[in-house]
Order: C-alpha cells, then structure tokens, then sequence
C-alpha cells in the first residue's frame, strides 16, 4: 500500500502494480489484491492528502489578497501618483490558528 500511495497510482498502474505482486514469489493472492485495489478506489484522495500534511515542515499559504494603491496626496507634487502595492499573506500550519502578515 505504501507502494502505491507514494506513486500515487491512477487504476492502470494499479491493476499492473498489484498484478505483478501476485505473480511475485511470496507475493500476495488474488483476494488480497482485489481488497486492496477496492480500498484503494475508496480512499485514494484521503491517503494522498494526508501524505501532502505529513511532509508539511513549515507554514503554508491559508488565503493572499493584493492591491496597487497610488498617492492623491503629498507634502512634495514629484511623489502624487507613485504606485504602492500591499500584499496581505495569511499563514498558518495544519490545524493552528492561522496569522496574518
């Protein structure tokens, strides 16, 4: 299963993967190939993501919003009409409280 998961078998590869396993001497049988191909089917997108969680080793991006601001106002006239951008990230780790920067 660990096999499977890290090449993130779609059904062909599957089926060939697990077809080959019987074949293997000491490999598995036909009854445990097809339990593992139905759970497979059921619970790939599960597996995966919570192989993506698990190999997380810092922050992740949660949400970002940006704009492009420009100055109507100023002490000197050469600064009127200066484009700012602000970006405004949100961090946070699987299952923490997020924060903003």
């Amino acid at each position: 299963l660990q096999s499977i998961a890290s090449a993130d078998m779609d059904l062909n590869q599957l089926e060939a993967f697990l077809t080959a396993q019987t074949k293997k001497q000491g490999g598995i049988t036909s009854d445990q190939a097809a339990v593992i191909a139905k759970f497979w089917k059921n619970h790939r997108i599960k597996i995966h993501e919570s192989m993506i969680n698990r190999s997380r080793w810092d922050n992740v991006l949660k949400n970002m919003n940006w704009r492009v601001d420009l100055k109507s106002q100023s002490r000197h006239i050469d600064q009127i009409n200066t484009p700012v951008a602000i970006v405004e990230m949100e961090l946070g780790k699987n299952g923490q409280v997020s924060f903003l920067l």
